[in-house]
């Protein structure tokens, strides 16, 4: 559709059927980089040989291999480095800074408000207010002992973890029953119900049965019916179960005091999120392996684009996060030891560094094939899930 020639000689082209992208190297037989084109070699002088993918050295080829996934662990640090840069991280202050919108009355607790007891409970910090707020009983209003301007009073507010909507994951029951962020669930099956956790272990307990919800939106209220669907969740041991889940992410009634990260904080909580995004990704791919997830876990575009769209309905944070994890999955995926993978590469340079020359044309050949059925088999698999799989 569209190429151009730089002035070191690099064409930069966009084709007609956006698969994905690759680069074709000076020198290279074809676009996989499956040996050398010795009819273009061989007219390249000692030097231009050198900065071809096959005339240079083995640590070279293997780092320039190497790159194209790095930068993807680069990019998704980058975008989780953002993150903690523009929200900044909570100080350890149980100080509120907003109450976000509920449908409770009473409240006295305001603004600017220091917690200083939650129901009788002594707390000097957010994670002590957390803890203690998690141990109330489900009610509407909770009794809090605040400080407001340097005077010591109780106050009433709202349970600090209430059945609030922070968001929707996508293809699940609740997206389908369109619930969406800052929804309060009211009721389950008539009853009433005034925290999260309760809205989670009826999900749990259903077995995959029908829940009828009344759900409050921006001061009007309405009736759906959902049913949760079996969804691996990972433990803390670092494997998976099956359970019914409804597909909503919970949020706090209140905003905690935040400070400016260091730039410290800013780089390395970006690259832990991305460590640990590529632990989750090994341990569920070893899931699905082993049979503890199931394969309609793997998504095709249609997945992919379907996944992109709700994150993109809920705002720019959820999109952008996705796009950070996705990162992270190409990365990871293409470090798979799958010939025309960035991976399968590399096992060729690991081949010809343990045997002092690389593989024969024949043995390429053989091997780029194989690997480009078993990359097509994948995308046809996870396109056929995105169609068959519900």
């Amino acid at each position: 559709l569209a190429s151009r020639v730089d002035r070191r000689g690099t064409r930069w082209q966009i084709a007609a059927l956006p698969f994905g992208g690759y680069v074709k190297f000076l020198g290279d037989a074809n676009a996989a980089s499956a040996g050398a084109d010795d009819t273009t070699m061989a007219r390249l002088s000692e030097s231009e040989r050198r900065h071809t993918m096959h005339g240079a050295p083995l640590w070279a080829r293997a780092a320039t291999v190497f790159a194209g996934p790095f930068f993807n662990f680069i990019l998704s640090s980058v975008i989780f480095s953002g993150f903690v840069l523009v929200q900044g991280i909570a100080d350890g202050s149980p100080t509120i800074v907003s109450v976000k919108p509920l449908p409770v009355e009473g409240i006295t607790l305001l603004p600017g408000d220091r917690v200083t007891s939650v129901e009788g409970t002594p707390v000097e910090s957010y994670q002590a207010f957390a803890e203690a707020a998690v141990a109330v009983e489900p009610k509407p209003l909770v009794s809090y002992g605040v400080e407001r301007n340097g005077t010591a009073m109780d106050v009433m507010g709202p349970q600090a973890f209430p059945p609030l909507i922070s968001g929707v994951a996508p293809k699940s029951a609740a997206m389908d029953a369109g619930l969406q962020g800052g929804d309060v669930i009211l009721s389950v099956d008539g009853t009433d119900i005034y925290r999260f956790e309760e809205m989670r272990e009826r999900a749990m307990g259903s077995s995959g049965a029908p829940l009828a919800l009344a759900v409050w939106r921006a001061g009007d209220t309405f009736d759906t019916t959902l049913t949760p669907r079996e969804r691996p969740v990972q433990t803390e041991d670092g494997g998976f179960e099956m359970t019914w889940q409804i597909g909503i992410y919970g949020d706090s009634a209140f905003e905690p005091q935040v400070r400016s990260a260091t730039p410290w904080e800013v780089v390395s909580l970006g690259v832990q999120a991305t460590a640990d995004s590529i632990l989750v990704t090994i341990s569920s791919l070893a899931a699905i392996v082993g049979g503890a997830i199931s394969s309609c876990s793997i998504s095709g575009a249609i997945g992919i684009a379907q996944a992109a769209g709700a994150a993109a309905s809920q705002g720019w944070a959820y999109f952008i996060g996705l796009v950070a994890s996705l990162s992270v999955a190409i990365g990871f995926l293409n470090l798979l030891p799958i010939p025309v993978l960035d991976g399968g590469h590399l096992i060729f340079h690991a081949y010809e560094w343990a045997r002092g020359k690389p593989p024969s044309d024949r043995m390429m050949n053989l091997a780029m094939t194989a690997g480009l059925v078993v990359v097509l088999s994948l995308m046809i698999f996870g396109l056929s899930n995105d169609i068959f799989c519900t």
